[in-house]
């Protein structure tokens, strides 16, 4: 038998108090409060509430490795993006990769494969498929989040068979409803759906949480909703968690749930209630088994200078010391490639838009947001080519389908702010076909060549090569095979370039990968054409 002393942090009868914890089979025997004085305190470990793990870069195992260093020891991974492009296949190899480390992963029975009919993806999740999952699986906790709002209101089938499958398998719901209001949003709610994690509003935010759902508060690396969402939660702290959602690899490296906590208790918020959304609430709502510092619970916990900080110095997992003073204390398993990628190499010919338009509709990027405005322009032409106005910030932007040799698909963005050459990426929400924006089609097409090359990647191209850097990642399409400090500085190189090349956006690659998500308002592009995310229809 083990212990450990230190000021104990009770988040669940809101007190804290000098004690010893008795540690035995990965489980707390016992905690005793003493009157001794101690530096160091022990908390429970955080817990992301919804995150894509693909959209880091890194296989699960990988992202642990990190995760570690920041106190996250449990996740809730939707894991449709390696659905999207590979089926049940995928979620099978996220969740053998993820078991091979002690960090708790949770996953989902993802709802939405393909996200849309109008878009290419490489595999489909029908509800026998889903019930197949939560029967055959225990770490599958929860139906991904039901993205087809559409659906839902229009009472299709598929939709309602999962949601209906989850239920009988008391598996939770989640969310996905940017902008719903209204009578449409109790519809959906009623439905049984019970999270959300795209609330951008204050107002948003409260409407969804007075019809009963949990609202997760979400800072990624594109979509940055704290700062707005942070004051509801003094009221409402018990049905709010903390969310990434998606994390690339840089910003992981700086902080994860750690920063929020930080940043909530530097907003005026209790340390009682920041830790309730931190680390208690994703655990109560999703039944994990984590530990939250109670006699039986699993040893999971943090040891922490101090509850002003949050600086980390052990993360503690089943009663084992995973990562102390930022190391991580487990091996690193051998990463197996999986793939599906068919698209053939591209000319600058490619990217030619015919001169028929007097005006096109453009994607408006608003920074920081994963929302898109439309608005019509004038384009510029060139031999009777439609072609990127660097002047008024008017890019071509083009998606290609990965699973079949297709014709790109190309149209128009403002915001990017390039001034010269093209980045790309088959990380592209939510099929994953490859999505590129750039000055010139030449540039544009080297880019994505570059992408085909490796079967995917990220990459920068400028003067037709003559600058030009890549990120492979061949698991899926979506996740390197590499270590992440490699991974995190190769693709800060890259962001780099796309900030030399004139981006002034937060995360350019991020924003970029977003583009394609066709359920996100008002206005994306697929591999098929135009979408109004409004209407779910072409333009």
């Amino acid at each position: 038998m083990k212990t450990i002393s230190a000021n104990i942090v009770d988040v669940l009868n809101e007190r804290i108090f000098p004690g010893t914890i008795t540690l035995a089979e990965g489980r707390i025997a016992s905690i005793v409060e003493n009157e001794a004085s101690y530096d160091q305190y022990i908390i429970p470990g955080f817990v992301d509430a919804h995150i894509h793990i693909e959209s880091s870069m890194l296989v699960p195992s990988e992202f642990a490795r990190i995760a570690v260093r920041h106190g996250t020891l449990a996740l809730i991974a939707d894991p449709h993006e390696i659905a999207n492009v590979l089926g049940i296949p995928g979620i099978l190899f996220m969740i053998g990769n993820a078991a091979a480390v002690p960090v708790k992963f949770y996953f989902s029975a993802p709802s939405c494969v393909p996200a849309t009919s109008f878009e290419t993806a490489g595999a489909a999740i029908g509800a026998d498929a889903v019930g197949k999952l939560f029967h055959d699986h225990p770490e599958i906790k929860f139906l991904g989040e039901v993205m087809n709002v559409p659906g839902v209101l229009n009472r299709d089938p598929d939709i309602l068979k999962k949601i209906e499958l989850a239920k009988a398998y008391g598996e939770r719901i989640d969310g996905h409803a940017p902008g719903l209001r209204g009578d449409d949003l109790k519809r959906y709610a009623d439905a049984g759906i019970e999270t959300d994690h795209e609330c951008v509003t204050r107002d948003e935010a409260l409407e969804k949480l007075s019809l009963g759902m949990k609202v997760f508060i979400r800072e990624g690396s594109a979509a940055k909703d704290f700062d707005e969402l942070i004051p509801i939660a003094g009221e409402h702290y018990l049905n709010c968690a903390f969310c990434s959602d998606d994390k690339h690899p840089d910003d992981l490296l700086k902080g994860h749930i750690n920063e929020l906590a930080k940043r909530a208790l530097a907003s005026g918020l209790d340390l009682m209630k920041v830790l309730r959304m931190a680390c208690v609430n994703p655990v109560q709502h999703y039944g994990l088994d984590v530990g939250l510092l109670q006699e039986g619970d699993p040893a999971d916990f943090l040891v922490i200078d101090g509850p002003e900080h949050f600086n980390i110095l052990k993360t503690v997992i089943g009663g084992n010391v995973v990562c102390e003073n930022g190391k991580a204390r487990f091996p690193r398993p051998r990463v197996k490639h999986i793939n599906n990628f068919q698209a053939r190499l591209k000319s600058d010919r490619d990217f030619f838009v015919e001169n028929r338009y007097e005006k096109s509709p453009v994607i408006e990027i608003i920074d920081g947001q994963l929302i898109t405005k439309r608005s019509l322009r004038q384009i510029m032409i060139e031999n009777h080519n439609l072609v990127s106005d660097t002047r008024n910030d008017i890019l071509k932007i083009a998606v290609i389908n990965r699973y079949e040799d297709r014709k790109p698909a190309v149209a128009f963005i403002r915001g990017f702010g390039l001034k010269r050459g093209a980045i790309a990426s088959s990380v592209a929400h939510d099929s994953h076909n490859i999505i590129v924006a750039g000055v010139s089609e030449s540039d544009m097409a080297a880019a994505v060549n570059l992408i085909i090359k490796e079967k995917g990647g990220i990459s920068a191209v400028w003067a037709d090569g003559k600058i030009s850097k890549v990120l492979p990642l061949p698991v899926a399409g979506l996740m390197s095979d590499g270590h992440f400090d490699t991974v995190a500085r190769d693709y800060s190189e890259l962001d780099a370039l796309a900030r030399q090349f004139g981006s002034a956006l937060n995360a350019p690659f991020m924003t970029l990968s977003f583009m394609a998500l066709l359920v996100i308002p008002e206005i994306k592009l697929s591999d098929k054409g135009l979408f109004d995310g409004n209407s779910f229809q072409f333009l």
